[in-house]
């Protein structure tokens, strides 16, 4: 995964601006990362997980939100009962949307969309297959509530959304978030163990000869982050 610290991400720049805005989230945003197919490392656990990213995550921001389709995505016993835990706290700290929330009208234009999007993936809208068809049907609802933020660490929404005007697929006023800018944002607000960011930014980003070869070490990384955004943070 591609870090960018050569252009400020006005998705970026309007959260660290407003930090309560609603925000669409992947299932990798919950779901420990797990690299071992492509380096001689384990996966991550989920406690570590969580207290290195999820609780300072979602202490910080307010507006966090899953689609159905995301949240069912969310299977392992751990990560399934924090979820819900999160989702039923006082206030809750992650909301769920669902398409019941749609009408008729609405489910129209899901469709259309959905149909747009999903002959960029693996997914088929006419068998609702499992693959790609929570950031497929994620985004998809999002086009048709006008929700403008989704949440990735995963090359097909970022491209999906990047790549909206080229690809035709109507998302072209969504704009996409990157894990490793809110990695960035926990560091600086200092909420959380700033050795355990840094693991997880090498983790995901600096692990292997190809990440190094096009991201940035974590120094590095700070100071070009701190040098497009320093005037926000």
């Amino acid at each position: 995964m591609k870090v960018d610290t050569q252009m400020v991400n006005p998705a970026f720049q309007s959260i660290l601006q407003n930090p309560d805005q609603k925000i669409f989230l992947d299932a990798n945003f919950f779901i420990p990362p797990d690299r071992s197919e492509v380096a001689k490392v384990k996966a991550y656990s989920f406690t570590d997980f969580k207290e290195c990213w999820l609780i300072p995550l979602l202490s910080e921001f307010s507006g966090l939100v899953m689609h159905e389709s995301v949240y069912d995505e969310l299977v392992a016993d751990s990560v399934k009962k924090y979820a819900d835990e999160q989702k039923s706290s006082n206030p809750p700290k992650l909301k769920i949307h669902y398409d019941s929330e749609l009408n008729s009208e609405e489910n129209a234009m899901r469709n259309t969309y959905m149909n747009k999007v999903a002959i960029h993936s693996k997914y088929d809208p006419s068998i609702d297959n499992a693959k790609d068809r929570g950031e497929v049907r994620s985004l998809s609802f999002m086009a048709v509530k006008q929700f403008l933020f989704f949440a990735a660490n995963d090359s097909l929404p970022i491209r999906l959304i990047k790549d909206a005007a080229k690809l035709g697929t109507g998302l072209d006023d969504m704009q996409i978030v990157q894990m490793y800018e809110l990695i960035y944002y926990l560091y600086k607000r200092d909420r959380c163990d700033k050795k355990a960011l840094r693991t997880l930014y090498k983790y995901q980003y600096y692990l292997t000869r190809g990440d190094k070869r096009i991201n940035p070490d974590w120094g590095s990384f700070i100071k070009q982050m701190d040098a497009l955004y320093s005037g926000i943070m």
